[in-house]
């Protein structure tokens, strides 16, 4: 499946990255991770370009969650219950609405990208329990700006090394990624800056 995705993102390219970053935060189970990955590294390779990537991702994953929001809040706990036909799913559920009556937009926030597998079951709860929808957007679109930019800019940075770093990537925790994440815009800045200083007249 993960072979499948990455030719898929080969061929389609900015395309490929955008449906699954939808649809993956409607908890449809897409290696939306390994495709960001992948579609960094070949931004770095010149095949994309990271800055209409990097928007664009960002964007759909916001639609994504947005959807999920609106689904929530308008079928209820209907949709709840719909949903909890198996236990993990049940418990998923139960734990995404403990989350955001506990911490709120804070949890949403945190649910995109350190606890990203709660991600779409938070933004179901989130509008069956009614919270507000600005509170909402705000701290997603927060949460999905270091979810995008993390795997993107990694992919872009160690995409030769894509089967090591993505099997990395699923054993590191989301703070991990943040901090190298940070570490590899830092290192990205650096570089501009001096190419940028060498190329001023002295």
């Amino acid at each position: 499946m993960s072979e499948t995705f990455l030719s898929l993102t080969a061929t389609y390219g900015v395309w490929i990255v955008v449906t699954s970053a939808y649809l993956s935060c409607l908890a449809i189970p897409i290696p939306t991770a390994l495709v960001m990955l992948a579609a960094g590294a070949f931004a770095a390779a010149g095949d994309l370009e990271y800055s209409t990537l990097l928007p664009l991702a960002w964007m759909a994953a916001v639609l994504g969650d947005q959807t999920g929001y609106w689904i929530g809040r308008k079928a209820g706990g209907r949709i709840v219950d719909l949903l909890s036909t198996s236990a993990k799913r049940k418990d998923l559920i139960a734990r995404a609405r403990q989350t955001v009556l506990d911490k709120g937009g804070v949890g949403v926030f945190f649910s995109t990208w350190l606890f990203a597998p709660l991600g779409p079951w938070v933004n179901l709860t989130a509008g069956v329990v009614g919270l507000g929808w600005l509170r909402f957007t705000v701290w997603d679109a927060a949460g999905e700006a270091i979810w995008v930019t993390g795997y993107l800019t990694l992919g872009f940075l160690f995409g030769d090394q894509l089967d090591a770093l993505a099997s990395l990537m699923s054993n590191l925790s989301g703070f991990l990624v943040a901090a190298l994440v940070t570490l590899g815009l830092g290192w990205m800045l650096r570089n501009r800056l001096s190419r940028a200083h060498a190329k001023a007249p002295h």
